[in-house]
């Protein structure tokens, strides 16, 4: 609110006229009157009497707040969009710089009201839309500086966008610098950088180590969606959820042995002695390309896959075979001749 609006709402819920205001203040009742309508703003030497009769902070009085609600903020952008769509992008943009200018401690509202202009400047596409870059830079700029960490990502991405699309790559590569290691898609954005600046080879690797590692996260939340479904006793969930764990590995080439394990689980769970061996046989058979899969194929050509040196190469199907010996949930089998088959294969 303006200091005029203040002065309104807390004279009417003192249940004062604009006369009575005026004579206890020792002005005119016009005087109160153009304050209110914000045609004028008290003499300074009133400020701190008007606070006092009012009942407000000097900060109140003076509509001084360092941050916006979340919902007075998303009221802003609303008025932005429509005043886009009814006066054009010029004069919807020179409205926000207004009010980015009356909240200058709202790092939310600059930020928001950043990005929205820039939004509406591609879908609008205003003449001469450089005009604008200066303001919409520094307020991202600003955002970036300053507050949250949530915050700074989001600046730093938007302005990792803006250069991008200017075809101004290596400016836009100093902001990926903002977004943290953990975050995946700042090894996406770092490898387009890569590809527009020729940088084949590194893109290459960029794309495929990330493809790498959402196999691992997608299996992984796979397997944690499993388990919560059995804890639910679920078990048709289960096998849902089993089959794509199954097609997941197929899908990033992570071979036959990764495609035919997270169905032993579930065959176990359900003591079915001839999946579990079949499911048995096949991974033993399997066992020793169990990583050959993905270290071949086309999906991961450009990384560098870590090798070990030993002096002997480890049989895995004789390691697995003496875990599954020992594992006390397969107890059930050990008895049966199709167990004494395999093992002795």
């Amino acid at each position: 609110m303006q200091t005029g609006e203040v002065i309104r709402n807390y004279r009417k819920r003192k249940n004062m006229t604009q006369e009575e205001m005026a004579r206890r203040l020792g002005v005119t009742a016009p005087a109160v009157n153009k304050w209110e309508n914000g045609n004028s703003l008290p003499d300074i030497t009133l400020l701190a009497p008007i606070a006092r009769l009012l009942g407000v902070s000097l900060e109140e009085l003076l509509s001084f707040r360092e941050e916006l609600t979340e919902e007075e903020i998303r009221a802003m952008l609303r008025e932005l969009g429509d005043r886009v769509k009814r006066d054009g992008y010029d004069s919807a943009f020179h409205w926000a710089k207004e009010k980015i200018q009356e909240y200058p401690g709202s790092e939310r509202l600059i930020l928001w009201m950043a990005q929205t202009l820039t939004a509406y400047r591609i879908m609008e596409k205003p003449e001469n839309p450089e005009q604008y870059d200066a303001d919409i830079c520094g307020w991202l700029e600003q955002s970036l500086t300053g507050g949250t960490e949530e915050n700074r990502r989001s600046a730093a991405n938007s302005l990792f966008l803006f250069y991008f699309q200017k075809g101004q790559y290596e400016k836009a590569e100093g902001y990926l610098d903002f977004l943290s290691d953990q975050n995946p898609e700042k090894k996406r954005l770092r490898g387009t950088v890569y590809e527009k600046t020729g940088r084949t080879e590194e893109a290459w690797k960029a794309y495929e180590e990330l493809l790498y590692s959402y196999y691992t996260m997608v299996s992984l939340v796979l397997h944690n969606l499993y388990s919560l479904a059995l804890s639910q006793g679920d078990r048709e969930k289960a096998r849902y959820l089993t089959e794509k764990q199954v097609q997941t590995a197929r899908l990033f080439d992570m071979g036959q042995y990764n495609a035919i394990a997270p169905e032993l689980e579930l065959a176990v769970l359900e003591k079915d002695e001839r999946s579990c061996l079949e499911i048995l046989e096949q991974l033993l058979d399997h066992a020793n390309e169990m990583d050959e899969s993905f270290r071949n194929s086309p999906l991961y050509s450009h990384m560098k896959f870590k090798t070990v040196e030993t002096k002997e190469k480890l049989d895995l199907r004789e390691y697995l075979k003496k875990s599954m010996q020992e594992d006390p949930g397969l107890d059930f089998l050990k008895e049966s001749s199709g167990w004494k088959e395999l093992m002795e294969k």
